[in-house]
């Protein structure tokens, strides 16, 4: 019997993307309409909010370390979180998580090692390109990091948290982000990880001038590999 897949979800569209993922590759794989056992819990994406715009770190650990929590009651043998910007506190909700947590900037840093790239662009909100998530997670596996200027930084958080968080995508969204992807192919990037859960929404590997790693697919499918190599004996 497959594991039960636990969602520790932030913001809605990222998560319902990565909870779509999860079916979609599982209808592929698995016997027809077969998939494991999922659950998902959030807490109000303003609570969240309050405490990054605050740097609050440990408030973002305690709501996921509440959401992994109720998870873990409703039956959920490990997690994931499909966003980027909490991660930063991964380490310390990992600590005190009663079941396993996948991360995902190793499993988008993982498959940057497993393709081969050596230099890549990291593309989320402000919190994710500035901060260390990514940088710590590449420079384990050797590999080089860039980021947009500043400018393009505050363009891409814009789009982030005004267009994609709230669901209201435009065509224009994904052509400003696509703009910025031009500019770190000229840097000499191998690659881009979209490390926002939102981008892909707009963003893929038919119209982005580099190769994508998509943070928020690819979490999806380790879960489901973990899932089902793992499986629980009935």
């Amino acid at each position: 019997m497959a594991k039960h897949i636990g969602i520790i979800a932030v913001s809605s569209e990222g998560a319902a993307l990565c909870y779509r993922t999860i079916f979609q590759e599982a209808f592929a794989i698995m016997q027809k309409f077969a998939h494991p056992e999922v659950s998902m819990h959030t807490h109000s994406l303003r609570h969240y909010m309050n405490y990054i715009e605050n740097n609050d770190w440990d408030g973002v650990a305690s709501l996921m370390t509440s959401s992994v929590k109720k998870l873990a009651a409703a039956g959920a043998n490990f997690a994931i979180c499909p966003d980027n910007t909490v991660h930063r506190a991964f380490e310390k909700v990992k600590s005190q998580s009663p079941i396993p947590l996948i991360s995902i900037t190793e499993t988008a840093a993982n498959e940057c090692k497993s393709k081969g790239y050596k230099k890549v662009g990291v593309l989320g909100t402000k919190y994710t390109m500035q901060g260390p998530i990514y940088r710590d997670a590449l420079s384990k596996l050797n590999i080089d990091m860039t980021v947009p200027d500043r400018n393009d930084q505050e363009k891409i958080n814009s789009i982030i948290f005004d267009e994609l968080v709230p669901g209201r995508i435009a065509e224009f969204s994904g052509k400003g982000i696509i703009e910025v992807i031009q500019k770190l192919k000229k840097t000499g990037c191998d690659a881009v990880i979209l490390g926002c859960t939102e981008i892909p929404l707009v963003v893929n590997s038919t119209n982005s001038p580099l190769p994508v790693i998509d943070s928020t697919r690819l979490l999806a499918r380790k879960a489901l590999e973990y899932s089902l190599e793992n499986s629980l004996t009935s």
